[in-house]
């Protein structure tokens, strides 16, 4: 049998056709716009996303038995904010993860109501990008359209409800809103009516692996497929990218190279670090995970290449860059803000230490170091909790470097293990697919079956020495600068 996953990203929508073993039949990408309607803001619109995703599943599913897919499932962009009225139209654009308007509304949160509170009831604390914030603020500046809802969901799931007319979430992904008792795996009541929304304007609650629902028969007709094809909740993507890449179970890591960055390290035990740092989310194995999310990383790379450079040639603006842990200059790579673990909105990028005689390629390689050394600033965080990680498993595009690779194993003193299939959020969701198609009995034992490790990328103790020297410089980057940026430069 076929299994599908859909990774709905900021960018594009991926859709992944794999068998049971795991073995890729096909991949399908569709883009989409991506709007900035103010400096700081970051929206899409729905539709787009529905749109990508059915003509993808008939573009994935042409040339193969359709009678062979069995089931469909997903890893979506956390946190973004769709809202439905009571005809289910969109309400306005989806305000999205890396969205900082609701800078106010967190103040709000974190300090009146308090971080050791909003812990307490969802075991995190408000950052700009989380769900709840944003229906504050749509509450106070979009009264007429607040006063519209009778749906919220998450990105993904509107994928879902479209496809299967389930209104649901799962464990994951809620994780994620601020709205979620994470521990208990239950709503929190006392953020609903801090929210001032309704009970039933929530979906309902699963983990990432059971079934949601079937096709809709008007959807399965157009796209071709069988109205009995098994749509399972899915997950968020970081959570189905540690899926993906066998991330399960206790004590595990996994880094994400993707538009955004983060840490992700899976356990069989809820905890929460005492400053909130890290998320304490639940993982989509059923159990739980501390994360670390960086809001731009592989989109640093993006911006330096594309819209300042103006070209694409990705891997022919690295070549050349070999002596490392030497670089005079350094990048912030606070595109939109910084979540993990700064938490600050302002926060912004910034070149520093340029001379006369400095390169194209020190800037090039300077972004990479960069996004890398504030990947360790949240590492930092986690082993400061006695979390020792010593490798981890490594994805997303930014992975498919050879040299950022390199630096992430010396600038954070990792092993990295690289999966021989580095589609992480999509074949993610195959497999939870495939587990709610009863392919296997959990997820445990389909990352056992499929993920396979075909290299690894060891630390070079000179290296790490001379980027441990760096780091201890960049970290005094950002505190140098945070005044200037709240002053809005």
């Amino acid at each position: 049998m076929l299994y599908i996953g859909i990774d709905l990203g900021t960018s594009a929508t991926k859709l992944l056709l794999a068998d049971e073993k795991g073995d890729i039949k096909k991949i399908v990408s569709k883009e989409y716009p991506l709007s900035f309607p103010h400096p700081g803001w970051s929206e899409q619109n729905p539709e787009d996303w529905y749109k990508a995703a059915i003509e993808g599943l008939k573009e994935l599913t042409a040339d193969v038995d359709k009678s062979s897919v069995a089931g469909i499932s997903f890893g979506g962009q956390m946190h973004g904010l769709v809202t439905l009225d009571e005809h289910d139209n969109v309400i306005r654009p989806a305000i999205l993860w890396n969205d900082g308007r609701s800078a106010k509304q967190c103040e709000y949160l974190n300090d009146v109501i308090g971080k050791e509170q909003l812990s307490s009831y969802t075991a995190n604390i408000a950052f700009a990008g989380f769900t709840a914030p944003k229906i504050l603020w749509m509450k106070e500046n979009e009264p007429e359209l607040f006063e519209k809802i009778a749906r919220i969901m998450l990105p993904k799931d509107y994928l879902a409800y479209r496809l299967t007319g389930a209104f649901c979430t799962d464990y994951s992904d809620a994780s994620g809103m601020l709205l979620l008792d994470v521990e208990n795996k239950c709503w929190s009541e006392e953020m609903i009516g801090l929210c001032g929304i309704k009970r039933e304007m929530l979906p309902d609650l699963y983990e990432s692996y059971e079934k949601v629902g079937v096709l809709k028969p008007e959807i399965a007709s157009e796209i071709g497929l069988s109205d009995h094809v098994i749509v399972a909740a899915g997950a968020g993507d970081n959570a189905a990218a540690a899926v993906g890449t066998g991330t399960v179970g206790e004590g595990m890591c996994n880094i994400s190279l993707g538009t955004s960055g983060t840490i992700f390290i899976s356990s069989e035990s809820f905890a929460v670090d005492r400053n909130n740092a890290l998320h304490a989310f639940a993982h989509a194995d059923g159990f739980y995970h501390l994360m670390a999310c960086m809001l731009s990383a592989a989109s640093c790379n993006k911006w330096w290449l594309e819209d300042i450079l103006g070209t694409d040639a990705y891997a022919k603006e690295q070549e050349g860059i070999e002596t490392l842990g030497e670089n005079h200059v350094y990048y912030l790579p606070y595109l939109m803000g910084e979540r993990s673990p700064l938490n600050d909105p302002d926060a912004r990028s910034a070149f520093i230490g340029m001379t006369m005689d400095t390169t194209r390629k020190e800037l090039m390689q300077a972004v990479l170091e960069g996004v890398t050394f504030a990947l360790r600033d949240s590492l930092e965080v986690a082993r400061s909790l006695g979390i020792k990680v010593e490798r981890s498993k490594i994805c997303g595009g930014g992975a498919k470097s050879p040299l950022w690779k390199k630096m992430i194993a010396n600038i954070l003193n990792l092993t990295l293990d690289v999966p021989a299939v580095e589609e992480g959020p999509s074949m993610g969701g195959a497999m939870l697919a495939m587990v709610a198609c009863g392919a296997y009995k959990n997820v445990s034992e389909a990352a056992k079956a499929i993920v396979k490790v075909t290299s690894h990328v060891e630390p070079d103790p000179a290296l790490v020495e001379k980027y441990n020297a760096r780091y201890e410089t960049f970290k005094k980057l950002y505190p140098a600068l945070k005044d200037v940026f709240a002053a809005g430069m």
